[in-house]
């Protein structure tokens, strides 16, 4: 019998070590070439690692979320083959480990170890059928039976019929003569922060401390933006349906070029800003995983349908766990977006090394006056969204940060402008 060292391969251009985020085989397990054994995560993905040989595992790196310096032994493997062959089907396992295509999966969600949770509360009244002669809606039995509460013993403070009112006051008043709650405190979970969380964590923590962020505000009428997407959308055929995301990334290209200080990169230990001549657009996706920003390539030469074809492509490939190397890091400025969710306003982080990030909240109908043609002003319906910006305060002066915004508000309250040349 001879030992097979597989030692961890260089798997991304920089990369000095690896996470482990999953092992799929412990000591004692039976093992066969190409048999997948771990995913190990960079910064930038996490690779699958197959073993290059047939075996017995007898030794294993670490446990989940273990840091494994590239080329140091990742697993030992007991085979059929002889002492003497060992170097040299070590060479060769490791030269085509880093040869071959590797294959991009999904960061898996962190799978604490399970806790056990506190016994119940023991009921003094467990909750019993309703007698037939109390009295209430099928809203108030509900509520009862969801708070552990025997209608029989609720007196009501008017007639004959409980009401959610006579709940109310049990609670206060009837808790400290038997009123149990119907369910028991959660017990507390530890729950170790690695794969993806960790890298989110780091990265941000490494962000908010390297950089000083500020961040400006500006409200947006997007009524007239609003009804040319209904517009688009109803005449779209077997196109995909545009959100208000595509419309926005064609503004923030059109607007670019005169501050080219926002779609930048910035090296801090060279002391080098380079301005990107191209936008290459991060698109902030939460994933089961976590936070992910794929980064839809020279967004500038795409139009506003193969806009919201390539965010549908790299949001499921993002969220299924199939999202390619290729489509992650290297973006430019980035745009993050919460939806329905996103709040009056935000302050988002920036995506170092970039020096901006943009982040549309959510869209809310309010009146506004409004010009009536005849020299005075009317109350009308809007639409109004504010957009928030967040910017690397070594690079852009909040005179520009403001500027770019006025003038991305101009171009969004004239969508018209949005397909002129």
């Amino acid at each position: 019998m001879a030992r097979f060292t597989f030692r961890l391969p260089d798997i991304g251009e920089g990369i000095s070590e690896a996470e482990i985020v999953a092992w799929h085989v412990k000591i004692g397990d039976r093992v066969e070439e190409d048999q997948s054994v771990a995913d190990m995560m960079t910064d930038k993905a996490t690779v699958e690692m197959e073993s290059p040989v047939s075996g017995t595992v007898v030794e294993l790196a670490g446990a989940v979320g273990d840091q494994v310096p590239i080329g140091s032994a990742l697993m030992v493997i007991e085979t059929d083959a002889v002492e003497e062959a060992q170097s040299a089907a070590e060479d060769e396992a490791v030269l085509e480990a880093e040869n071959s295509g590797v294959e991009v999966v999904a960061a898996p969600a962190p799978s604490p170890e399970p806790t056990p949770r506190s016994a119940p509360v023991e009921q003094e009244h467990a909750t019993p059928s309703v007698p037939a002669k109390v009295l209430a809606s099928p809203a108030v039995r509900a509520r009862a039976r969801d708070l552990g509460i025997d209608l029989s013993s609720v007196k009501p403070a008017e007639g004959d019929r409980v009401r959610h009112a006579d709940l109310d006051a049990f609670l206060r008043y009837g808790a400290g003569q038997g009123y149990t709650p119907a369910r028991a405190p959660r017990a507390d979970e530890v729950v170790r922060v690695i794969g993806m969380r960790r890298r989110i964590a780091e990265n941000m923590a490494a962000s908010k401390r390297a950089i000083p962020h500020f961040t400006y505000v500006e409200e947006i009428d997007v009524t007239a933006l609003e009804d040319t997407r209904a517009q688009l959308n109803a005449g779209r055929g077997n196109r995909p349906k545009l959100t208000l995301l595509p419309l926005l990334i064609v503004a923030i290209c059109k607007t670019l070029p005169d501050f080219p200080m926002l779609n930048a990169r910035y090296d801090d230990e060279a002391g080098v800003v380079k301005r990107s001549g191209a936008v290459h657009m991060g698109m902030a996706t939460q994933t089961p995983a976590g936070l992910m920003v794929p980064v839809i390539r020279n967004a500038e030469s795409r139009n506003v349908w193969q806009l919201a074809t390539e965010i549908a492509r790299l949001a499921e490939a993002a969220r299924a766990g199939s999202i390619a190397s290729g489509d992650m890091g290297g973006g430019t400025i980035t745009l993050t977006s919460l939806g329905p969710l996103g709040g009056i306003a935000t302050t988002p982080v920036i995506n170092r090394p970039e020096v901006a990030i943009i982040g549309p909240n959510r869209i809310v109908e309010r009146p506004v006056f409004r010009a009536d043609g005849r020299g005075g002003e009317t109350i009308a319906r809007a639409k109004l969204m504010n957009l928030s910006i967040s910017c690397d305060h070594r690079v852009v002066d909040g005179y520009d940060a403001a500027s770019y915004v006025q003038a991305l508000k101009n171009l969004l309250e004239t969508p018209v402008m949005l397909f002129a040349d």
